[in-house]
């Protein structure tokens, strides 16, 4: 059993610290929100009044938080209540440069450390199937391993500091251009006659094949489990896959890489979260391309 804290027990982070209760961790955790807390005080994780009783004792600290300058602010505040050889991982999707400015924290805090984004979405947390895209130091990347076992089904340390934040925004630029492009085929497909089953049992067999039709098909019908089924609603929201697309675009900018595809991707998804769009699936912009 491991003394875990888990600050950010949202819509991803409360399943993952419940899982760790699951597999017999004793976890505190800390979240702003008070029914985030209480969800979470349901599944056994204890919620402490503070972020220093929930830390107080922990050999390893998790964050799950919205966006970079929260992880770093957070992870500032953590580095006086640390002991030394305190093992901290963040499982935000953030900036590359944020991620490696919050290892220099935590080394500055003689701290083991590891970015450690995740892939699975909200049903990924729930079911422990993630997969973590870890950066860090191999001996952090060993410590976190069993950890991270109970949260997913697949772990990848993808090299250093920020490594794990890079391969998440590359993953996640991929699958906003996929899902864009299944969903012109669909809406293509629609207008010349074919039915959904029809068009879906040539791509999901065929070289079209991909993630984005074959386990999460933005049409209903061909995949019980796609939001597609339930009215769009998330899933994975189309305002998190905007913020990913932006974070590749940003990244793609300061190394003077040419995305095209990546940056149309990120504008069209802009245009869908401005029309007010932001909190259906992301799978659900096939309904704007509909209309163009």
């Amino acid at each position: 059993m491991t003394d875990i804290a888990f600050i950010g027990l949202g819509n991803m982070g409360g399943p993952m610290a419940a899982n760790l209760v699951k597999a017999g961790h004793k976890v505190r955790g800390f979240d702003l929100s008070e029914q985030s807390r209480q969800a979470a005080e349901a599944t056994g994780v204890s919620c402490p009044a503070d972020l220093a009783a929930a830390v107080a004792g922990a050999s390893v600290v998790i964050t799950m938080l919205p966006k970079g300058e929260h992880v770093l602010s957070v992870w500032g505040d953590l580095k006086p209540m640390l002991e030394a050889g305190t093992l901290l991982i963040d499982c935000s999707t953030i900036d590359v440069d944020s991620a490696r400015k919050a290892h220099e924290i935590a080394a500055d805090a003689k701290c083991h450390s590891l970015d450690a984004p995740v892939s699975g979405g909200i049903s990924g947390a729930s079911q422990a199937t993630l997969t973590f895209m870890a950066g860090g130091e191999q001996k952090a990347y060993d410590a976190a391993n069993p950890i991270l076992q109970a949260m997913g089904r697949r772990i990848v340390h993808c090299g250093g500091p920020g490594a794990g934040q890079a391969a998440k925004i590359c993953n996640n630029m991929l699958l906003g251009i996929s899902m864009i492009g299944a969903c012109e085929a669909f809406a293509l497909g629609e207008k010349l006659g074919l039915t959904h089953q029809a068009l879906f049992d040539v791509i999901s067999t065929s070289s079209g094949q991909c993630w984005s039709v074959n386990t999460y098909c933005p049409v209903p019908g061909p995949v019980a489990t796609s939001p597609a089924n339930r009215d769009y609603q998330p899933g994975f929201a189309a305002a998190l896959m905007l913020k990913d697309l932006l974070l590749s675009q940003d990244a793609a900018s300061s190394v003077s890489v040419q995305t095209p595809l990546g940056q149309a991707a990120a504008d069209l998804y802009r245009q869908f979260e401005q029309s007010g769009n932001g909190m259906k699936d992301f799978s659900g912009i096939i309904e704007m391309l509909r209309k163009a």
